[in-house]
């Protein structure tokens, strides 16, 4: 199916523009958004026009203000992605609230911290089979229901600055982030032709609750701002645009990429 574009070229070429980015209709699946990195994407989905369907294993009230206040509309399943067992109830949760699925955010995550020399198979398991496992069965549902739809769709996982580098003390996170990475490619091969986008944020040294150990760490935090180009941590909120920009039209022709926002730190 060919998507139609608006004319840049036309009498009102600022509102051609605009309307790339505009999501009014448009349902969006969003795991882990609750708190952090994915309760700030969610947010910006909705204001930029999108219903909200949260996956969070606690209540996300405090998204769900938000997006209400936004003027749109927020289901919480809730959905432990540490198996496949929510995966059905989500798009079917969609699909029942909404009628559809558009775009899907692959944001929930699990870090678990040790020296490789002493690393479980119980931290190793658990961290693959969120990180990894359910993005992949979870992305294989919703592509299903968007091919059904006939409408194409959007797909957004998040990968990390660990999808290009190696880490210390955390090796199934760097294991599974790397596969995002791979994976992202991968789906983006087989559905790109078939009007699914399949994409990735990489986020670097954000504010959040998995950063605090780090960010406590007097020295190491300041190891980390000093290589930042941009001089700061980032906050959740820096996702805003890279996640619209890869859930709209203006991505149409983005595919199988995983965008860094990293104050610059791979450029380093």
């Amino acid at each position: 199916m060919k998507r139609d574009n608006p004319d840049l070229s036309s009498a009102h070429p600022r509102s051609a523009l605009a309307g790339l980015f505009d999501l009014t209709g448009k349902v969006a699946i969003v795991t882990g958004c609750n708190t952090g990195l994915g309760a700030a994407m969610a947010i910006a989905l909705a204001a930029a026009g999108c219903d909200i369907v949260g996956g969070n294993r606690s209540e996300a009230a405090a998204t769900s203000a938000r997006v209400e206040a936004a003027g749109r509309r927020f289901v919480d399943v809730r959905a432990d992605l540490s198996t496949l067992e929510p995966i059905e109830r989500l798009v079917t949760g969609a699909v029942e609230a909404f009628g559809r699925v558009d775009i899907l955010v692959n944001n929930a995550g699990l870090i678990r911290r040790c020296d490789a020399l002493d690393f479980t198979e119980a931290d190793w398991d658990a961290v693959i089979d969120v990180n990894l496992k359910s993005v992949f069965f979870l992305s294989q549902a919703v592509a299903r229901q968007m091919l059904g739809q006939g409408s194409g769709g959007k797909i957004v996982n998040v990968a990390s600055m660990l999808s290009f580098q190696g880490g210390i003390r955390v090796p199934s996170y760097t294991a599974s982030k790397s596969g995002v990475l791979g994976l992202t490619r991968l789906l983006a091969n087989e559905w790109a032709g078939r009007d699914i986008n399949v994409n990735a944020i990489a986020p670097g040294y954000m504010e959040t609750d998995n950063t605090a150990p780090l960010r406590e760490d007097t020295q190491r935090s300041g190891e980390i701002v000093k290589r930042i180009p941009a001089g700061r941590w980032g906050v959740p909120e820096d996702l805003a645009g890279a996640v619209v920009f890869l859930a709209s039209r203006a991505s149409d022709y983005v595919h199988g990429h995983t965008l860094a926002v990293d104050g610059g730190w791979l450029a380093r």
